[in-house]
């Protein structure tokens, strides 16, 4: 059997921190005189600090200095970083320890890849980064998802084939950047923003162990298609 890669997002499929990027984004948002929204907050799921900082000064036709964006960033990230600083094994989404913990009781590979900097942190204070064979955070790429370079950069550090792998994401960009990669692309939320993905489930608490063996059995994304239309 070859051994295949399960490689998963982090906000929004194994923690939900999506909330406190949205309650630190929101406090800058407002103090820049921009409204901002849950909505907003959607569509920076996935998307790298600077790139968010960016959407939200065009939403609010807002500039600054490339010093006060900076210090706006820092601030955010402090802010952020506050939050997650109080995180435990309580904040791991249901249906994650039991899919790691089968994933790994077959032998194959668990591997991370996120745009968020904190990603160790987080995966340390909820207990769940000796789970990962590999992880790949917004500090080893220099290319946003839907660019693919996160999760090729997992499957190498897995040393797995591309299309040997499996990839869990929450945000439209991450189920692109898995698709570009040839790799299958399970959506975690709702199928209205994850509509390209091979399969969207509501979340981590609807996959099984027989899931996990059809993916497994699948040596492609066109294979697993077939075998989920049976």
């Amino acid at each position: 059997m070859t051994t295949k890669g399960f490689i998963f997002d982090l906000d929004g499929v194994i923690v939900d921190t999506a909330k406190y990027h949205f309650m630190a984004w929101n406090d800058l948002a407002n103090s820049l005189g921009i409204a901002f929204s849950e909505a907003q907050n959607e569509q920076l799921k996935g998307v790298s600090r600077v790139d968010s900082l960016k959407k939200i000064l065009d939403w609010g036709n807002i500039t600054l200095t490339d010093q006060e964006f900076a210090s706006r960033m820092t601030s955010k990230n402090q802010e952020y970083l506050s939050y997650i600083e109080q995180m435990n094994e309580s904040e791991i989404l249901p249906g994650v320890l039991n899919a790691l913990l089968y994933i790994q009781s077959k032998g194959h590979l668990i591997g991370l890849g996120s745009a968020s900097k904190n990603a160790r942190l987080i995966l340390e204070k909820v207990g769940l980064i000796s789970h990962f064979d590999c992880i790949i955070d917004g500090t080893d790429v220099t290319r946003a998802k839907p660019d693919p370079e996160v999760f090729l950069k997992a499957a190498g550090a897995l040393r797995l084939n591309p299309d040997h792998c499996i990839v869990f994401e929450d945000a439209a960009a991450g189920i692109q950047a898995a698709n570009a990669a040839n790799m299958i692309s399970i959506g975690i939320g709702n199928e209205e923003f994850l509509f390209e993905a091979d399969l969207v489930l509501s979340g981590m608490k609807e996959i099984d162990e027989s899931m996990i063996d059809t993916l497994v059995w699948s040596n492609s994304k066109s294979e697993f298609k077939k075998h989920k239309q049976l």
